[in-house]
Order: structure tokens, then C-alpha cells, then sequence
């Protein structure tokens, strides 16, 4: 329980802290803490359970879009104000960064793995936005084109 707290407390200050670098508006500093906090927690989550890096980061990344989506409605903000922040503890920089230390110091299979490993991971943070964002843009135009409809056949009744 307390490595949870642990895990969720700095997950949220990461993205806070990346949020006040990048000047988001200051009402929005809560919810980027959160929108990286709640990314971070699936990670762990789905690791803990046994998942590998790139699953946890691909259900990471949809977190993060899903949450930074509802925070986008509820403060009439763009998305990326917390896709962004939200994203800060998804990250693989000590992953790419032993990576390069293992090629500088001549361990070229360890660095081999630690590079194809974050790139993975990399790609799956990539792959869960986009996943995201098409899956809002279709809830979008299916709403749309709901509404279009409705508007027909009320005008269709009279």
C-alpha cells in the first residue's frame, strides 16, 4: 500500500513539475499531475501483474489520452496541455540512457536490448495516443452525425 502512494505521489509531481516548465495555465496544474499520475498507475499496475514494459506503457499512454481528453471537456483547454505533462513519467529515458552507456563502454548485446526495449516502448507510447485520438475522433463524428440525423427527422415530423 505505501509503494502505491509512493508510486502515484511521484508519478503526479513528475507531471506537475513538467507542466509548470512548459507553462501550462496554472489551473490546470492539478489535473496534468493526475492525467500522469492515473497513466503511471495502469504502468505499474499492468507490470506488476506481470505484463512486459511495452504493454503497461500502451495502457499507460491510453490512460493518459483518456483522462486527458475528460479534462479537456471539463476545463475547455486543448488536450495536449495534458497529453503532454501526462506522458513525463511514461518515458524510457533510463532505459535509453543505459543504452548509450552500454554502446560507450563496449557491451554492444546489452545495448542492442536496452535500445530495441526502448524504442518498444517508445512506440507503444506513440501507438496508445493515436489509438486514442482515433477512437475520440470516431466518438466525435458518430455524435455528429447522430445529431444530424435527430435534426432531419424532427424537421421531417413537422
Amino acid at each position: 500500500m505505501v509503494n502505491l502512494l509512493v508510486q502515484f505521489s511521484f508519478s503526479f509531481l513528475a507531471s506537475a513539475a513538467y507542466a509548470i516548465i512548459t507553462n501550462v495555465p496554472r489551473r490546470s496544474l492539478a489535473a496534468c499531475g493526475l492525467s500522469g499520475a492515473s497513466g503511471w498507475m495502469l504502468y505499474w499496475l499492468a507490470v506488476q501483474l506481470g505484463a512486459n514494459a511495452a504493454l503497461g506503457s500502451l495502457l499507460g499512454a491510453l490512460g493518459v489520452a483518456a483522462v486527458s481528453f475528460g479534462f479537456s471537456k471539463t476545463l475547455k483547454l486543448p488536450v495536449t496541455i495534458f497529453n503532454i505533462p501526462g506522458m513525463v513519467p511514461l518515458v524510457p529515458g533510463g532505459l535509453a540512457y543505459q543504452a548509450v552507456r552500454n554502446l560507450v563502454i563496449g557491451q554492444y548485446e546489452t545495448a542492442i536490448y536496452s535500445t530495441v526495449q526502448a524504442i518498444m516502448i517508445a512506440g507503444a507510447i506513440a501507438l496508445g495516443l493515436v489509438l486514442s485520438e482515433v477512437l475520440n475522433h470516431n466518438i466525435r463524428n458518430f455524435r455528429e452525425k447522430r445529431d444530424i440525423v435527430s435534426l432531419i427527422r424532427k424537421k421531417e415530423e413537422k
